[in-house]
């Protein structure tokens, strides 16, 4: 990546010599070269003497060209994978890990913010989330600018930085990226975040029926349940007995509560890449499964760090997205991750739609794969290893 500041060798993670795509887009490359005063600004190059906070950093892209630069900027960041990704960057950029402050969004951000930088993600209810919380550590003069591809970029995004921060105008489009170049008013009326969100959920769906979820904001579905979850709850595994089990790709952990509420002597354990997402889990279970009930809430790569064959039981709802990619990627490292944690007679139940296929996959690994239940749209599958 060529940056104003010189150039940058940057990789996805994990890393796969497979993966054509790119650890950073025109998004970014278009708000640094903002920043170094040639491109949309008027003011020649941004003062980056004081605290820089990057917001929804992809890949780490921003973050390493800021270090580079000499601005040790903060990171903040609701995913696990993309922490992981700066780290290595850095470091294969030739920076070490004090180069950058590493954040996630549940982490306290700074007390004052000088420098706010947002790659705009793809759910606004995170982006509303965040601003609130960090909209007080704002002043007059902090210089604010977001950036994203033209079709992350709607009037509704523009509405929430001028609703909580301050007068907001968007740049021309280059490239299909487009900046955001919002004001502070500390004028604005400072109101709490509305998340996390609660809801009950519905009657006939097994051990969760009636319980009440809690969503941290960036949740998948976070204002109800959707249509796949609440058929996998349906078709659960009916299980007795100490065991251990596996709730992968937990979202707000309502899988893994009910398996927990099932079979009171399993121990569960809730993992997802999203610092948001095992908020939630963990706010879901204590609040449904009871005192006794045992459970390890965990953020990583799946179930890497898992011993090998110390797993019972892994329940999935593997996602098929990367950002704005649609990949099987993911799906096959949950699915080789769980094999390897699983011991022998251990079963891997997977939740998809139809159309993935993830049944070939299943067989490819395991050598079996049954189907459970399945109707227009989804299929349950299990796969046992032997």
């Amino acid at each position: 990546m060529m940056t104003p500041w010189g150039e940058l060798v940057l990789t996805r993670f994990p890393e796969d010599p497979r993966d054509q795509l790119r650890a950073w887009d025109a998004a970014d490359e278009y708000l640094l070269q903002h920043l170094a005063g040639s491109a949309e600004s008027a003011d020649g190059p941004a003062d980056l003497s004081g605290t820089v906070a990057v917001l929804g950093d992809r890949w780490g892209a921003l973050t390493t060209a800021l270090a580079r630069q000499g601005a040790r900027p903060v990171q903040i960041t609701e995913s696990f994978l993309a922490r992981q990704a700066t780290l290595r960057n850095l470091e294969r950029n030739g920076l070490g890990a004090g180069a950058a402050e590493l954040l996630s969004t549940r982490d306290t951000p700074p007390d004052r913010i000088d420098v706010l930088l947002v790659r705009v993600p793809k759910s606004l209810a995170l982006l509303e989330d965040q601003l609130h919380r960090l909209a007080p550590r704002l002043h007059a003069g902090t210089v604010v600018v977001g950036a994203g591809k033209v079709t992350e970029i709607h009037t509704s995004t523009l509405k929430l930085f001028e609703r909580i921060a301050g007068p907001t105008r968007t740049s021309l489009a280059v490239k299909k990226a487009r900046l955001i170049f919002c004001t502070p008013d500390p004028a604005v009326p400072q109101s709490g975040s509305p998340w996390p969100h609660r809801y009950a959920l519905p009657l006939g769906i097994g051990p969760a029926s009636g319980l009440t979820v809690t969503n941290h904001a960036g949740i998948f579905c976070a204002d109800r349940l959707d249509i796949g979850t609440r058929f996998f709850l349906r078709n659960l595994p009916q299980r007795r007995g100490p065991e251990r089990v596996v709730d992968l790709g937990c979202g707000n952990g309502i899988v893994g509560t009910a398996a927990a509420l099932a079979n009171p002597q399993a121990e569960v354990m809730f993992v997802d890449e999203s610092y948001q997402a095992v908020a939630s889990a963990e706010a879901t279970f204590r609040e449904n499964a009871g005192p006794r009930a045992k459970a390890e809430f965990r953020v990583g790569d799946g179930l890497e760090g898992v011993p090998a064959e110390s797993v019972d039981l892994v329940l999935n709802n593997p996602p098929f997205h990367s950002h704005q990619s649609t990949t099987d990627a993911t799906a096959w490292r949950m699915f080789a991750g769980s094999r390897a944690a699983l011991r022998r007679g251990g079963e891997l139940w997977v939740i998809g739609n139809r159309h993935l296929g993830y049944h070939v996959k299943l067989r490819r690994l395991f050598g079996n794969c049954e189907t459970v239940a399945s109707d227009p749209k989804f299929v349950v599958l299990k796969a046992v290893k032997n």
